[in-house]
């Protein structure tokens, strides 16, 4: 079995509401996660997390950070995936949903407030940190 690394990007609006889609088409298919995807060869972190905003959102960011390491197994597929999850500040555009096969659509959510159904990698950061702010570039 191969590991991958993934990206998570838990973007912040000006209200301090957090970015999460539904998704659709992959694993996690009805689940709810932030903007993110796997690491490229080469890319660093704040290079695929302003990528995935850009693919998936329509959106650019600022001031990202890492925020917290998950190892998330999905048993019933066979996959294992370090997540790699970062906080970042929406810098500009306007959240479109911009791979409609792959998302549902786009809502704002306070990190206390998630919807019920959540993508493995947020359950699992949600166990480890009670609450989730965004903070200067540390990287």
């Amino acid at each position: 079995m191969i590991q991958r690394i993934g990206i998570a990007v838990y973007i912040f609006n000006d209200k301090d509401e957090i970015l999460l889609g539904k998704r659709k088409n992959a694993h996690g298919d009805g689940e709810y996660a932030p903007p993110g995807g796997h690491l490229e060869y080469g890319e660093n972190f704040e290079e695929c997390a302003k990528r995935e905003a850009m693919e998936e959102a329509g959106i650019t960011l600022k001031n990202i950070s890492v925020a917290g390491v998950t190892n998330d197994l999905f048993e019933s597929i066979g996959r294992h995936y370090v997540t790699i999850s970062l906080t970042a500040q929406l810098d500009s555009g306007v959240v479109e949903t911009k791979e409609p096969h792959k998302c549902e659509g786009w809502e704002w959510h306070r990190w206390g407030d998630f919807p019920p159904d959540l993508f493995l990698p947020v359950a699992n950061l949600r166990k480890q940190i009670k609450e989730l702010t965004w903070k200067k570039s540390s990287i």
